[in-house]
């Protein structure tokens, strides 16, 4: 069986085939680089880790592009409210988005390109439009993509502009808009007070570009005009993803991306997410709550990348626990390591070639490790093998023996906070502190761990 991916500009579910045999260029919309990232924000770069593994899995020599979005409307918000300049804002957001990405376990792109570097290609992309008659110079001196002269706007997220018309007089000039408010989109917005020192003197005047021209420019200098797989949130699909497609199909006369993959969303407490009402989490916060990261991922592969999924605190709970389990059976798989099995192997690429079906390749994992017919030396070679695919980083576990004292004054710290105790409780970890470890209390029990 081929590679079967779920194409969002058809609708269906298509057969995978490259443009170039054997190569993959793949596109990642990256972040916004304005605040720290929530895990819905995270399932889209899980997803695309998980394909971007499984191609490599399958031999194909893959080139990732991921942009970092340092320049857009709420970027220039929060430059304003913080008093930064943009380059202290976004270079710390940057950073925190590396160090996140480390801790799932998310191989690193080939190539990061920051927006703010590719400016002159933005200019050069939209410069040619306006000379193909697809974009126009308002009287402030941004410049607008026309909506109606693209025969085809509308063919990833499936509306008729003709169906829009009566509201769809005027201009766009913010970066995120509905449908219903479909107009015509900045490639170019001038400068103005509110903008501050963000700016560019170009050919096309002082500004700053609109937030779609900038993946077409960093995904065709580095893939090319026409490329394999575009990977992003549902969320993107428009205006964002119908933007890219219109404006790069425009200037260049060639299709842009061959498959468009999206994520549906990541629902908490069976709701969108949102500060006001109290289910917004970021990575960290799982963390503070005892939960690896890691659990965090293996939890977005019990439903696949594009069936929306609800979040709650109690079912990754419950992934951490599955997670302890799985390392607890790989280590007990002792050290020598056998042969991949292959009736299984043939099993997990089956899986995997339906649209990346996580689900039955994560039970695949649990049903070979209760396999009794297959050698201790073979299982281990096996679930390495799926591990590639998987992240868990099962290869760099290893057994952390905790000496019985620890153990014995944790079970006295217990029965301490049972009775209510805090003052014994307290002296206890202060004892456990002084001799190398840290006890931590999660709602999924208390975590011993070195220092």
């Amino acid at each position: 069986m081929s590679l079967q991916i779920f194409n969002t500009l058809s609708r269906e579910k298509e057969i995978f085939e490259p443009i170039n045999e054997g190569e993959v260029g793949l596109y990642t919309c990256g972040p916004t680089v304005y605040n720290h990232l929530h895990i819905g924000n995270w399932r889209a770069y899980i997803f695309a880790d998980l394909l971007k593994r499984y191609l490599q899995y399958k031999k194909y020599n893959v080139k990732h592009i991921m942009n970092i979005t340092d320049v857009e409307d709420k970027i220039i918000r929060e430059v304003k409210s913080q008093n930064k300049s943009l380059e202290e804002l976004t270079e710390f957001y940057t950073d925190e988005f590396f160090k996140d990405r480390d801790l799932l376990n998310i191989l690193p792109a080939d190539i990061y390109t920051k927006a703010t570097d590719y400016i002159n290609e933005m200019v050069v992309i939209i410069q040619t439009l306006i000379d193909k008659g697809y974009a126009y110079k308002s009287e402030d001196g941004s410049v607008y993509f026309d909506i109606y002269k693209d025969k085809e706007y509308g063919k990833l997220s499936h509306f008729k502009l003709s169906d829009l018309k009566e509201n769809a007089d005027g201009r766009m000039k913010r970066d995120e808009y509905e449908k219903d408010n479909t107009e015509d989109f900045a490639l170019w917005k001038a400068w103005v007070p509110e903008d501050g020192n963000v700016f560019w003197e170009t050919a096309l005047g002082k500004g700053r570009p609109g937030w779609h021209i900038e993946c077409s420019a960093m995904s065709m200098k580095n893939l090319g005009e026409s490329f394999d797989i575009h990977t992003g949130g549902v969320d993107n699909i428009f205006p964002h993803h119908e933007n890219e497609i219109a404006q790069s199909e425009c200037a260049t006369g060639k299709n842009f991306a061959k498959y468009f993959m999206h994520n549906e969303h990541l629902l908490v407490d069976g709701i969108k997410m949102a500060k006001s009402a109290g289910n917004f989490y970021t990575l960290e916060d799982i963390i503070k709550k005892g939960i690896d990261p890691i659990a965090f991922r293996l939890w977005l592969y019990t439903s696949n990348y594009s069936t929306r999924t609800n979040f709650t605190i109690t079912s990754v709970i419950g992934a951490q626990t599955a997670l302890m389990r799985l390392r607890e059976a790989f280590l007990a798989l002792g050290e020598d390591v056998g042969v991949v099995n292959m009736e299984y192997k043939a099993r997990f690429i089956e899986y995997l070639d339906n649209n990346l079906d996580s689900p039955q390749a994560l039970a695949l994992v649990w049903e070979l490790l209760k396999n009794t017919n297959i050698s201790i030396k073979d299982k281990r070679a096996t679930i390495l093998n799926f591990d590639k695919v998987l992240g868990f980083g099962l290869d760099k576990i290893q057994k952390e023996i905790i000496p019985d004292e620890i153990n014995k004054l944790a079970e006295e710290r217990e029965k301490a906070r049972e009775k209510k105790d805090w003052a014994k409780s307290d002296e206890i970890r202060n004892k456990i502190n002084n001799l190398g470890y840290e006890v931590k209390d999660t709602e999924s029990g208390s975590k011993i761990s070195k220092l």
